[in-house]
C-alpha cells in the first residue's frame, strides 16, 4: 500500500509531537513511571512511620533509670557518632523488632534536644 504524499507530513508531525509531549511530561510535567511512584511511596511511608515511633523513644528514654548517664554519654559523642551511640542505649529498637532502627535513631537524637540547656 502506498501512502498518498498529503499525509507524510501528518505522520511526521503527530510523531514529533507524541516524542515532544513525551519529553516535556517526563521532564517538567511531573510525570513518572510506576516504579518511581512506588519507591516515593515506599520513602513517605518509612519517614511517616518514623515520626509516628520517635514518642515511643522519647518515652522509654524518659522511662529508663539509667537515663542521665546514657544523655551524658550520647552528648559527649561526636556529633556522627551520636546515632549509634543512641542505637546502643536501646531507645531505638522498638518491642518485636530484631535490631536497633537507624533512621529512628536519628529522629529520637533531634527529640531528645541535647544541646538545649
Amino acid at each position: 500500500m502506498t501512502t498518498p504524499e498529503w499525509l507524510k507530513p501528518g505522520i511526521y508531525g503527530a510523531l514529533l509531537g507524541a516524542a515532544f509531549v513525551g519529553i516535556v511530561g517526563f521532564s517538567w510535567g511531573g510525570w513518572m513511571t510506576g516504579g518511581s511512584a512506588e519507591e516515593m511511596a515506599s520513602k513517605m511511608a518509612e519517614d511517616r512511620v518514623i515520626a509516628a515511633l520517635v514518642p515511643f523513644c522519647l518515652d522509654m528514654s524518659r522511662t529508663d533509670n539509667e537515663r542521665i548517664a546514657k544523655l551524658a554519654t550520647i552528648r559527649e559523642a561526636s556529633s556522627f557518632k551520636r546515632r549509634d551511640v543512641v542505637m546502643e542505649t536501646g531507645w531505638a529498637t522498638m518491642p518485636g523488632s530484631e535490631g536497633p532502627n537507624r533512621e529512628l535513631a536519628q529522629a529520637c537524637i533531634e527529640g531528645l534536644e541535647l544541646d538545649a540547656s
